[in-house]
C-alpha cells in the first residue's frame, strides 16, 4: 500500500476516535443524573462524576505525550488508551453502585489522554502551513459526534431487557453501546492506522545550508558581484526549505534573495540563526537538554495556554448556566434543550469549516483575534441582556438566542488558532508532551468552569463579570504578545531584512 493511501486511511481513523469521542459525551451526558438517582446518590455526585473523567484525562494526557516523544509511535498508545474506555463504559453499563459509576468515569477518563499523542503525530506529520486545516477538520468530528449522539439516545432508550446477569435498561445501555463500539474502534486503529514518518524539515534545512557553503566554496568569498549571481541558483527555491511561513511574512524576492546570500555567507564565520533541531540527531532522546521552564515560561506560550484555559472555562460555565436559564425563563424541557445543543451542533461545525477554509488565506493569530473579538462582544451581550433578562417572552427570546449564537460562533476561530500556533510555537520534538499540557490546562478549566457557574446561578452578574474580566485580560494579553505569535522561523524571516538594510 503506497504511503498516500496509508496517510488518508489513518487521518480518517483519527477522524473516528474524535467522533466517538464526542458521541460518548452526548450519549452519557443526558441520562447519568437519573442514572446516578437510581443508585440513591447525592446530588454531588454528578459533579464528582463529570470531574473525574476530566481529572484523569488530565493527568494520562501529558503521560502519553511523553511516552510517544520518546517512542515517535502513536498506535500502540491508542490502542493501550482505547482499552481504558472499552473497560469504563463497561463498568458504567454494569452500575451496580453509585461508586461504580463513579469509578467508571474515571477509568475511561484515562483513555482521553491519547488525544495528546495523537496531536503530536499530527504536528509532526503535517507541514505548518497545512496544520491548522487538519486541526479543524479533526475537531469538527468531535462536534459532528456531539451532534449525532442525541440521535443515539433515541432507540437506547427504548432497550429494557436482561443479557445474563446485567439489566440493560435506557441507563445502562449508553455503556454498553459505547463499549462496543470502543472495540470496534480498536479493529479500525489496527487495521487502518499507520506511525507514518515524521516530515524531516531539520534534514531539508541540512541540505540547503550545505549547498549554499558549496557554492561559496566554489566562487570565493572575495567575488561579491559574481558570489551573488551564481548564489541565486540555488536558493531560489529554498522558501519550502527554509520553512516560509506565507501568510504571515509577504516576502520581497530581491531583498530577501540579498538576505540569503548573506545569511549563507555569515553561516561560514559564525553559528547559525536556526540551528538543526536536536531530534534530526538524536530521534531517541527527545528530552534531552529539555527543560519545562524553558519551554513553556515563553510569553507566546502563556498567552496561548491562557486562552485555552479562558476560553473553556467561559464556555462550560454558560454550558452549565444555559439548562437552569431555559427553565427559569421559558420553561424549556429535555426535548427543547435537545433540539437548541443540536442547532449548536450545526452552527460549530459549520464554524469549524468556515475556519478551516480562512486559515488557508489569514495567519492564524489573525484567526485567533477574530474569534477573540467574537468571544467579548457575546460576553458583553450577556452580561448585558441575560444577566437579567428584560422586555415580554419574544424579546428575552431573541436576546438568548443571539447571545448562544455570538458564543458559539467565536469557539471554532480561538479553538483552531490556539492549537495550530501552540503547535508552532513549541518545540516539536517534545509535542506530545506539550500538547499534553495543553489539554491539561483546558482539562482543568472544564472541571472549574462548572464548578463557578454551578455556584452561581442566582448570581449572574458577578459570574458574568469575572467571565469578561478574564476575556478583557486574554485580549489585552494578545494584543501586547501579537508579534510573537508566528512560527519561529518566520520571525527569524521576518527580522532578517532589517539585519540586511
Amino acid at each position: 500500500m503506497d504511503t498516500r493511501r496509508k496517510k488518508k486511511l489513518t487521518f480518517f481513523t483519527i477522524g473516528l476516535i474524535f467522533l466517538l469521542s464526542g458521541v460518548e459525551y452526548a450519549v452519557i451526558l443526558p441520562t447519568i443524573w437519573r442514572y446516578l438517582q437510581t443508585l440513591d446518590a447525592a446530588p454531588y455526585f454528578l459533579g464528582l462524576a463529570l470531574s473525574a473523567f476530566s481529572l484523569s484525562g488530565l493527568l494520562s494526557g501529558p503521560l502519553f505525550g511523553h511516552w510517544s516523544d520518546r517512542t515517535r509511535t502513536t498506535k500502540k498508545i491508542i490502542l493501550f488508551a482505547n482499552v481504558f474506555e472499552i473497560v469504563g463504559n463497561f463498568m458504567y453499563f454494569m452500575g451496580y453502585s453509585k461508586w461504580l459509576l463513579l469509578s467508571s468515569r474515571l477509568v475511561a477518563g484515562i483513555g482521553t489522554g491519547a488525544g495528546s499523542s495523537i496531536f503530536g503525530f499530527l504536528t509532526r506529520s503535517t507541514a505548518p502551513e497545512d496544520r491548522a486545516t487538519v486541526f479543524a477538520a479533526v475537531m469538527a468530528c468531535r462536534q459532528a459526534g456531539l451532534l449525532i449522539g442525541p440521535a443515539f439516545n433515541i432507540f437506547l432508550r427504548l432497550c429494557d431487557f436482561h443479557l445474563g446477569p446485567f439489566v440493560v435498561n435506557k441507563y445502562t445501555a449508553p455503556g454498553l453501546f459505547m463499549c462496543l463500539l470502543w472495540i470496534l474502534l480498536q479493529l479500525a486503529v489496527v487495521f487502518m492506522y499507520w506511525d507514518l514518518p515524521p516530515l524531516e524539515r531539520g534534514k531539508a534545512k541540512e541540505s540547503f545550508t550545505s549547498k549554499s557553503r558549496e557554492v561559496e566554496n566554489k566562487q570565493g568569498l572575495v567575488e561579491d558581484e559574481e558570489e551573488g549571481d551564481d548564489e541565486g541558483k540555488p536558493l531560489m527555491g529554498s522558501q519550502e526549505l527554509a520553512g516560509s511561513y506565507g501568510s504571515v511574512v509577504t516576502p520581497n524576492p530581491t531583498r530577501n534573495h540579498t538576505c540569503a546570500v548573506s545569511n549563507a555567507t555569515l553561516n561560514d564565520i559564525s553559528p547559525p540563526l536556526s540551528p538543526v533541531p536536536p531530534e534530526s540527531h538524536e530521534p531517541s532522546a527527545p528530552f534531552k537538554n529539555f527543560s519545562v521552564t524553558r519551554e513553556f515560561l515563553r510569553e507566546e506560550v502563556v498567552v496561548l495556554l491562557a486562552a485555552q484555559f479562558i476560553t473553556l472555562f467561559n464556555q462550560t460555565a454558560l454550558e452549565t448556566m444555559v439548562t437552569p436559564l431555559t427553565q427559569k425563563y421559558f420553561s424549556y424541557g429535555e426535548l427543547e434543550n435537545s433540539v437548541m445543543y443540536c442547532l449548536c451542533g450545526v452552527e460549530v461545525i459549520a464554524g469549524f469549516l468556515f475556519v478551516r477554509w480562512l486559515s488557508q488565506r489569514v495567519a492564524e493569530r489573525v484567526v485567533l483575534a477574530i474569534g477573540l473579538t467574537i468571544c467579548n462582544i457575546s460576553c458583553v451581550w450577556c452580561l448585558v441582556f441575560l444577566a437579567n433578562p428584560l422586555g415580554g417572552f419574544p424579546w428575552q427570546l431573541t436576546e438568548f438566542i443571539i447571545g448562544v449564537f455570538l458564543q458559539v460562533l467565536g469557539l471554532p476561530f480561538v479553538a483552531v488558532a490556539q492549537v495550530s500556533l501552540f503547535s508552532k510555537v513549541t518545540a516539536e520534538r517534545t509535542q506530545g508532551f506539550s500538547q499534553g499540557v495543553r489539554r491539561s490546562v483546558g482539562g482543568l478549566a472544564t472541571i472549574l468552569g462548572p464548578l463557578w457557574a454551578g455556584g452561581l446561578t442566582e448570581n449572574m452578574y458577578i459570574m458574568m463579570g469575572v467571565m469578561m474580566a478574564l476575556l478583557a485580560l486574554l485580549t489585552m494579553m494578545l494584543a501586547f504578545s501579537y508579534d510573537r505569535l508566528v512560527e519561529p522561523a518566520a520571525e527569524e524571516q521576518e527580522e532578517s531584512p532589517e539585519n540586511c538594510g
